[in-house]
Formats: structure tokens, C-alpha cells, sequence
């Protein structure tokens, strides 16, 4: 008697091309492994500009995040093929907070942050043929304990630069975990991709199979 042999069958739509407009690294990786097929494209977007504009005009950080993501999106040209923008913005306070550039302004920020809850909103979009099909923003919020200033110092000497790559200085796949006191919302909307409300939508149009 034979084995039966089965032949694998594929998750994703072969005739529908994927782009990710982003070079983040958790994005790639998130879309990597629940085994998604995509190309990364990365744009030219000036994101200090369209913030700069939408703290002039009175946007909201959600508004702001889901322009970049869709800037980043528009800004790649692919016949047909389904492009994904995704940015974030954190706020507390009502003060918006970018990547910082050195550990010095890692350090100030998180002593910001320190004790008080803050909001990540998360945006993504797909685009198609230069127009936005859809679009989805998230915000998790997230508490941070009254850590000593001597467990910052160490943390920022273990983390180094890596933490310069976050919007908030932390990274919870890692000792970032440890600033914290509660954390409320979704994991992977807080790595910088609402992953589950996307693979809905990619399953809805026919990218992926659902």
C-alpha cells in the first residue's frame, strides 16, 4: 500500500503581489511569520513635515499616524498590487513623542513616561492602484511603574541603541517588559502592527486564503 501523499496548500493568493512599505524590522518580522509572501518597499516620505503639519492643523496623534501610513503607502507605485503603510505615534499627556535620536533623549523620555499611562496609536492601510481600500487604527495604552532611576540607567546600558529603534524607547520582546506596571491591548499592535484586523482584511480581498 502506498503513502499518502498530500500536497501542501498555499495560505496566500499567488496572482496578488504584496509590498510592505516599511523597513521596520518587527513588521517585517510579524508578516514573516505568520508566513505571509511580500516585498519591502520603502518610500521617500518626509515624516517631520506631515507631524509638523498635523500639530499646526489640530489632528489628533491617531489622524497623524494614519497619514503617515498611508504617505508611506501612496508613495509606492506597483500595478495592482496590495501595498501596506503602517506608522506610530505615542502620546501622553497630550505630548507627542518621536524615536529618540541618542540614549540621552531615550533617558529624558522615559523619565517622562515614568509612572504615567500612555497611548500608542497604531495605523495601517492598504493601498491599491493609488487608492487607500483600507484602513485600521489601534491604540493600546500602556502604564509604566515608578522605576528608580538607577534600574533606567541600567536598563538604557543592556538595551543600548536597540532602544532608539521604538517610537517609546522600549522594546517588550525584551527587558522593556520590565518598565512596566500594566499594559492594555493587543501585543502586536504595540510591536507596531495591528497584524490580526490586517489579515482579515487581506483575507476579505482575496490575498490571502480565509
Amino acid at each position: 500500500m502506498q503513502d499518502l501523499v498530500l500536497m501542501p496548500t498555499p495560505l496566500q493568493n499567488r496572482d496578488s503581489k504584496l509590498l510592505l512599505a516599511s523597513g521596520s524590522f518587527s513588521r517585517c518580522k510579524m508578516l514573516e511569520e505568520v508566513g505571509l509572501d511580500f516585498e519591502v518597499r520603502v518610500g521617500d516620505v518626509n515624516e517631520d513635515i506631515l507631524k509638523a503639519a498635523g500639530k499646526r492643523e489640530g489632528w489628533k496623534p491617531e489622524a497623524v499616524a494614519l497619514g503617515l501610513a498611508e504617505a508611506k503607502a501612496l508613495s509606492i507605485q506597483q500595478p495592482d498590487a496590495f501595498i501596506i503603510g503602517a506608522d506610530q505615534m505615542l502620546s501622553c499627556d497630550s505630548i507627542w513623542y518621536d524615536k529618540p535620536k541618542d540614549l540621552a533623549q531615550a533617558r529624558e523620555q522615559l523619565l517622562a513616561l515614568r509612572g504615567n499611562t500612555h497611548i500608542l496609536h497604531t495605523a495601517v492601510v492598504l493601498c491599491r492602484n493609488g487608492q487607500v481600500v483600507w484602513q485600521h487604527v489601534d491604540q493600546p495604552r500602556l502604564t509604566m511603574r515608578l522605576f528608580s532611576e538607577p534600574f533606567l540607567d541600567a536598563y538604557l546600558q543592556t538595551e543600548g541603541p536597540a532602544c532608539l529603534a521604538s517610537v517609546g524607547a522600549y522594546r517588550l520582546e525584551g527587558p522593556g517588559l520590565q518598565l512596566f506596571a500594566h499594559i492594555e491591548g493587543d501585543a502586536f499592535s504595540i510591536q507596531g502592527l495591528p497584524l490580526l484586523p490586517l489579515l482579515e482584511a487581506l483575507g476579505e480581498m482575496k490575498v490571502i486564503f480565509y
